[in-house]
């Protein structure tokens, strides 16, 4: 029996990442990380959570080019891939082919945590924990009955049953009965162990190669600074700062 994702509320990467996970099913972890973005080729070694932390992620536009990685994984007959860089939502293309995909996208504060279910290429269905009047997909209601039963929503998927959201006592706890629905219907499951002790595959989705990584990892080596990993082929936002600070 696997760990579930009704953990994952709350939960951030020791990397300082607001936590975002594709789930597929029908599809291996490699595929997974090619529709993610990801090239065929040598890869970097497993990382932990906490060693990608190290990677310096650039996820922010003005700060230089935007980059991304994925750890990937297997777990209760689903592939996942944490996503450690800017938002991108890729369920469209992970899914197509007859594959199912969940998106998980958690934020602290509003917009909520988004979860969302596609299939062939479309998304199904999904809502906002604690928002799960607003219902999105081309079928809105196909997790209207799973809501009911679990005591969110009142069959006309509009009013919940304890209109105020502290009648739920903790306010995790009502997050967490929202994410059950998506648990229990799919069987998806992250193992905790994922954002702890587990080394896993790692592939650059967004900003590799870089186009000038060679230029700056030949400047690195001359200034005695640590190379960036010769595989995933990313520039640290840190090391290019530092350089075109040498350069100007």
């Amino acid at each position: 029996m696997g760990d579930g994702m009704q953990w994952l509320v709350g939960a951030t990467s020791s990397s300082g990442w607001m936590l975002d996970v594709h789930f597929a099913r029908g599809i291996g972890v490699e595929e997974l990380a090619l529709r993610l973005g990801a090239t065929l080729g040598p890869r970097a070694e497993p990382m932990t959570d906490a060693e990608v932390a190290y990677l310096d992620i650039d996820a922010y536009p003005d700060r230089g080019p935007g980059s991304a990685v994925i750890r990937v994984g297997e777990d209760a007959g689903w592939a996942f891939a944490i996503t450690y860089g800017p938002y991108f939502d890729r369920l469209a293309e992970v899914s197509r082919d007859g594959v199912e995909a969940v998106h998980y996208h958690y934020n602290s504060e509003h917009p909520p945590t988004i979860v969302l279910y596609a299939r062939d290429g479309r998304t199904v269905c999904g809502f906002g924990l604690c928002e799960e009047s607003n219902r999105y997909g081309h079928e809105p209601d196909l997790l209207l009955p799973d809501l009911v039963a679990a005591g969110i929503l009142r069959r006309d998927g509009e009013t919940y049953r304890h209109p105020r959201i502290d009648d739920y006592g903790d306010y995790g706890d009502r997050k967490r009965l929202g994410l059950s629905v998506f648990e229990k219907r799919f069987g998806l499951s992250l193992p905790r162990s994922a954002l702890a002790e587990d080394p896993l595959p790692v592939y650059a989705i967004m900003g590799s190669p870089a186009p000038d990584f060679e230029e700056i990892s030949a400047w690195a080596a001359a200034k005695g600074r640590p190379l960036p990993d010769t595989h995933l082929r990313l520039i640290p936002a840190g090391l290019r700062k530092e350089y075109e600070r040498c350069m100007n």
